[in-house]
């Protein structure tokens, strides 16, 4: 069955994304990395509301921004493409907001820190160990998934998101 791009989902992607890099001034500095937690935030929300597809898209676009605009560097595709892949596979497959989350925090944390490594020393020219961004993004998906975890079980309180869902 061929899906057909819905409009819905369009601008649902652009509001997501526009927060997105509206708030890439907001980071944390940790070690030799800046911590977004707003964008692992929207992962999860983009993962949990559109699927696996809608978010990687979400997530390489305000990737693109943010690297056009200087509000963020190169290691922003690795970590954020993961996580947002991760969680919407978790989602999709087990239905359940804290697999999003954990799908966001393996993916980012774990796979999106170690394909970092070649990103800061091939592209970047970065002398930097290969474990050097584990904690880093740990610390900025572990606050992202938390705060998208509270929207969603809020949200999920109060306008059951598969209805909404439903709508897109």
């Amino acid at each position: 069955m061929k899906e057909t791009i819905s409009v819905k989902k369009v601008v649902f992607s652009g509001i997501l994304i526009a927060i997105s890099v509206i708030f890439s001034f907001f980071y944390i500095p940790v070690g030799v990395a800046k911590c977004f937690p707003i964008q692992h935030m929207i992962n999860v929300i983009a993962a949990v509301m559109l699927g696996p597809a809608w978010s990687v898209g979400c997530a390489f676009v305000t990737s693109v921004i943010r690297v056009s605009t200087g509000t963020g560097t190169l290691l922003a595709f690795p970590g954020s493409m993961c996580g947002a892949l991760l969680a919407g596979l978790a989602y999709k497959y087990m239905k359940n907001i804290f697999s999003a989350m954990i799908g966001e925090i393996l993916g980012t944390g774990l796979l999106g820190s170690l394909l970092a490594y070649p990103v800061a020393v091939i592209l970047l020219g970065k002398e930097v160990a290969i474990f050097a961004f584990l904690i880093p993004f740990l610390i900025s998906t572990l606050g992202g998934s938390i705060l998208a975890g509270i929207i969603l079980k809020t949200m999920d309180k109060t306008i059951k998101i598969d209805n909404l869902k439903d709508k897109f």
